[in-house]
């Protein structure tokens, strides 16, 4: 699968709205290319894929919004709504907030956020200008059932829709 195949079948994926496997979300991930911290500086619009993971019932629960990455010390990972739907930083639930590196995984060096006060990376690669494809890992322990690692697509927020969140 090229990147432009690749794109195809984010976009058939998004369109469907239904479960998908995680085969073709590892295939999808292969095509596409890496980033570096400072590609993915700003406020993103997340959104997960459906594949039967338990983090995504947590997100819903949470009401979860995107990420902001203001630089590669001062990350977001989960931008919320609260009652009012009011976006807030929900430093609870992270265990604090988070930071970007250069990690190597599946062979590929790519920008990864790790959370500050758990043991989780969110690594990412491009599928184009406006659009990145995160891989959480490691979230599985041993007696749980189901995908071992949640996927996720963040879309990139413009400057002029950026409402503040709260810390």
């Amino acid at each position: 699968m090229d990147v432009v195949q690749a794109r195809a079948l984010l976009a058939a994926i998004r369109t469907a709205g239904s479960k998908v496997s995680t085969d073709e979300l590892d295939q999808l991930w292969a095509a596409l290319e890496t980033v570096r911290p400072e590609d993915i500086f700003g406020a993103w619009k997340g959104s997960a894929f459906v594949t039967g993971h338990r983090v995504e019932g947590m997100l819903e629960q949470a009401n979860w919004h995107g990420k902001r990455f203001r630089s590669a010390s001062d990350v977001q990972p989960l931008i919320c709504r609260d009652a009012e739907g009011e976006l807030f930083s929900h430093v609870e639930l992270g265990k604090g907030e988070a930071s970007l590196w250069m990690v190597e995984f599946r062979g590929e060096t790519t920008a990864t956020m790790v959370y500050d006060g758990q043991p989780v990376l969110d690594h990412f690669k491009s599928v184009d200008a406006d659009t990145r494809r995160a891989s959480a890992t490691p979230t599985s322990a041993p007696g749980r059932s189901g995908p071992a690692v949640p996927w996720s697509s963040a879309t990139r927020v413009p400057a002029s829709w950026r409402p503040s969140v709260r810390r």
